[in-house]
């Protein structure tokens, strides 16, 4: 990966000369929104698979979504910061879902919980679709795009 870095590399002139305008306010692509099957269990009347709809967020809710996951201790007088990672990516997850809601007030009492993030837990209880979920939450977010999918991006 070195290589593919070291063999794009440009000099000062190019850099000076190369166009900001693409990455001021209003001219970047608009974040999409996503439908995608997360579980057969759900269907429609006349039988087909209900998709979930999905929407990235932005940086900095996850920013503040990893603050409010965030537990400060003290360890041998030390200060720690510790990040409850299992409920920051379902938080994550619950605020990248459009549909199913899993704040609606329906839900809410269907399952008799004021939590969310329980209740996506109670909804995809069948093995793998939470991690479904959760995996396609990321994805949509960004997570888990590698240096190689960057780049084949962006050659197209």
């Amino acid at each position: 990966m070195v290589n593919q870095i070291e063999n794009n590399s440009m000099n000062e002139d190019e850099i000076q000369s190369m166009d900001l305008s693409f990455f001021l306010p209003g001219n970047q692509k608009q974040v999409e929104v996503i439908k995608h099957p997360i579980s057969k269990r759900f269907l429609d009347n006349d039988g087909n698979i209900i998709p979930f709809i999905f929407k990235a967020i932005a940086t900095e809710r996850i920013d503040a979504i990893e603050e409010l996951n965030t537990r400060i201790t003290n360890f041998k007088g030390r200060r720690q910061e510790r990040v409850d990672y299992a409920r920051f990516i379902a938080q994550v997850a619950v605020e990248t879902t459009i549909y199913p809601d899993f704040s609606a007030a329906d839900l809410r009492a269907a399952y008799k919980t004021e939590d969310p993030i329980e209740i996506a837990k109670k909804v995809l209880h069948v093995g793998g679709e939470y991690t479904n979920w959760i995996q396609k939450c990321s994805e949509i977010n960004g997570f888990d795009d590698t240096f190689e999918e960057l780049e084949e991006s962006a050659k197209n």
